[in-house]
């Protein structure tokens, strides 16, 4: 009696055609996890071999879930493609048989899968090699490492949307190339900015006029860059706000980096009432050489620039050195205009009545 329920057709099938498929899909649905564990572990074994230490629980935890549904979609096609085509189902679908749209959706679901497996073993792989890239002293490659992350997840992404329209939909790619290389062309005067942006993102990491972290200055904006991506980097400047510049005017601008200075430079224009006698400039000048005789301060220079109708201009500029942090220069700064007005005091010079300070430019 089984029997014949079994050997029973329907819908151009037997009712043992019908079951074996589903014991098969049944099989992958319950041992599923071990398979992907098992896979999972075949190509740990290969990327460990590589790299020393290996965590292997976080690898499976990366991939498992794409392997999963890979193993998932792959029984099902496999399983279903055993089966005869039911001829009542044999119909179109806006001209297309349905038999191909199913086909279609399958095979594309398949390399929809694989896709997403390709991607989880990029994001795995880059986030080792950016874990290695922070342990030294360079920060250029960590953002290069993030940079190709990101330029590869799209490559891959192409890949597998040409190959689902080859396999998944059987278009020929060549003729498709040869028809997007004319819409590309149109598509590329129009986004020519975007693109010229993408090239000068490849200049600005094989050059390396900058990297993460440095203090630069471009234009009017002054900051520290905090990333570079594929269109633009984004600064955060010394007001703290965070400023996108698009990466075409960082290469083609004049850019200060200014953390690749060797020496920090100070200059200050004292301007001196013209009752001030040579005698007391040239005591002032003297003892502002001794002033600038300080720990950091490199090398100094104290002249009297200029003297005219209005007033009398002292020129002292100094360079300090620039492994110094930046709020103990601020102090040594503060320090020597101090002992300047003390000197001029002591010394009993005015300042110009018109412009009555001490005129500071750091550079």
């Amino acid at each position: 009696m089984f029997q014949k329920f079994l050997d029973q057709t329907f819908l151009d099938n037997t009712v043992r055609n019908y079951f074996i498929v589903l014991l098969v899909v049944l099989v992958i649905l319950i041992i599923k996890k071990i398979l992907s564990r098992y896979l999972a572990g075949l190509i740990a074994i290969l990327i460990s071999r590589k790299n020393k230490p290996f965590n292997k629980e976080r690898f499976q935890n990366q991939v498992l879930v794409p392997i999963e549904y890979f193993l998932i979609v792959l029984a099902i096609v496999i399983a279903f493609s055993s089966l005869n085509y039911p001829k009542v189902l044999d119909f179109d679908i806006h001209r297309i048989p349905l038999a191909t749209v199913l086909e279609s959706i399958s095979n594309s679901a398949l390399i929809a899968s694989f896709i997403w497996l390709c991607i989880r073993l990029l994001e795995y792989v880059a986030d080792i090699l950016h874990e290695k890239a922070l342990l030294t002293n360079d920060r250029a490659d960590d953002q290069l490492i993030i940079f190709f992350k990101d330029f590869f997840k799209v490559i891959i992404f192409i890949i597998g949307l040409l190959l689902i329209i080859r396999f998944g939909f059987n278009k020929s790619i060549g003729n498709l190339l040869t028809g997007l290389s004319i819409v590309g062309a149109a598509v590329a005067l129009a986004f020519r900015e975007s693109l010229e942006n993408l090239i000068a993102s490849f200049i600005i990491f094989f050059d390396k006029p900058f990297t993460i972290g440095d203090s630069v200055k471009v234009q009017s904006v002054t900051g520290t860059v905090e990333t570079i991506g594929l269109r633009s980097t984004r600064i955060r400047t010394t007001d703290k706000t965070y400023v996108t510049v698009p990466n075409k005017q960082m290469v083609d601008s004049i850019l200060d980096n200014q953390s690749l200075r060797t020496q920090r430079k100070t200059e200050n224009n004292i301007l001196i009432s013209l009752g001030a006698t040579a005698e007391q400039l040239t005591a002032f000048i003297e003892q502002a050489e001794a002033i600038l005789q300080k720990e950091f301060v490199l090398d100094s220079t104290v002249f009297l620039s200029d003297t005219g109708q209005q007033n009398s201009l002292v020129h002292i500029e100094y360079f300090t050195d620039v492994i110094q942090p930046i709020k103990d220069f601020q102090k040594l700064r503060e320090k020597i205009n101090l002992e300047l007005l003390s000197a001029l005091r002591g010394l009993d010079i005015d300042l110009a009545a018109d412009n009555a300070t001490i005129i500071v430019k750091n550079a």
